[in-house]
């Protein structure tokens, strides 16, 4: 099976969505189910997994009613607020409403100080989720590699999943070793994953990405995590900006063409399972 490990679906806002600024037009409208699965369909992919794209609770059951409603939606990535000091009731009340399908948080940390994943409240919460089985996304800009390295330390047991591989700066193919060598310590971390995803959009606006070029982002993270903690995500509709669907599934593809069948099948399915304890 194979398996788009992150996509987003909003009823557009301006309010609600501020991060989607009026240069983004090709975002500015909503995103639903119907759409997405012709793109599944399209690329052969059989499922996929819904991450909040705002920081309020009430996305979470707009998100779960779709996992509900339609098969090929695997399950749903949400947001609690881990500061709070109700955080435990806070998700046990999402775990209730998921009815199997919450599979995990995520917290906007590119967004906030970057020390915000090392706060006493913030991690207190991050130390209930094993409890719920729940994941807990990464969601971090290249630079704050450092300081998430010590956020995943303070919590052995929990699995973690590393989004749109840190945000890395592209401008060229050439890696910058700063990142790289983060990328890499981080990966030392056996409990932590990494999506493939979310990298076009790291492009510099001024240069056109090809697949040769971000190849060397994917190798790095490749060869640092290697073929049971690395997976495919496409980031639909925020790839739009600078990528159909399509393009994206096929330059990802060129990129694993030359793994066995066993490496396939965990990058484009099989490690989505076990990072997520999906049950398909």
């Amino acid at each position: 099976m194979k398996i788009d490990a992150h996509h987003h679906f909003w009823t557009f806002d301006p309010e609600q969505y501020g991060w989607i600024s009026e240069e983004m037009e090709v975002l500015r409208h909503d995103f639903g189910p119907a759409e997405l699965e012709g793109n599944l369909s399209a690329t052969g992919i059989d499922a996929a997994i819904s991450v909040q794209a705002r920081t309020h609770e009430v996305e979470n059951g707009f998100l779960l009613d779709y996992a509900k409603k339609h098969k090929f939606i695997a399950g749903v990535v949400g947001y609690i607020d881990l500061t709070k000091p109700d955080a435990g009731h806070r998700l046990d009340a999402f775990a209730g409403q998921g009815e199997g399908y919450a599979l995990g948080v995520r917290e906007v940390l590119q967004g906030l100080p970057d020390d915000y994943g090392l706060r006493e409240d913030f991690n207190r919460g991050v130390s209930l989720l094993h409890d719920f089985g729940f994941t807990y996304d990464v969601l971090i800009k290249h630079h704050q590699l450092e300081n998430s390295i010590q956020l995943v330390d303070k919590h052995p047991a929990q699995v973690f999943v590393l989004d749109h591989i840190a945000k890395p700066e592209i401008a060229s193919a050439e890696v910058d070793p700063a990142w790289a060598e983060n990328i890499k310590k981080l990966a030392e971390r056996e409990h932590v994953y990494c999506k493939v995803s979310g990298m076009v959009t790291e492009v510099a606006p001024t240069t056109e990405w090809t697949a040769a070029m971000l190849e060397p982002y994917f190798q790095v993270v490749w060869q640092a995590f290697g073929p049971r903690r690395v997976m495919f995500g496409s980031d639909w509709p925020v790839c739009l900006l600078r990528s159909h669907y399509t393009r994206w599934v096929e330059t990802v593809r060129s990129w694993t063409s030359d793994l066995s069948d066993t490496e396939q099948a965990d990058f484009w399915g099989g490690n989505a399972v076990r990072a997520y304890g999906l049950e398909l």
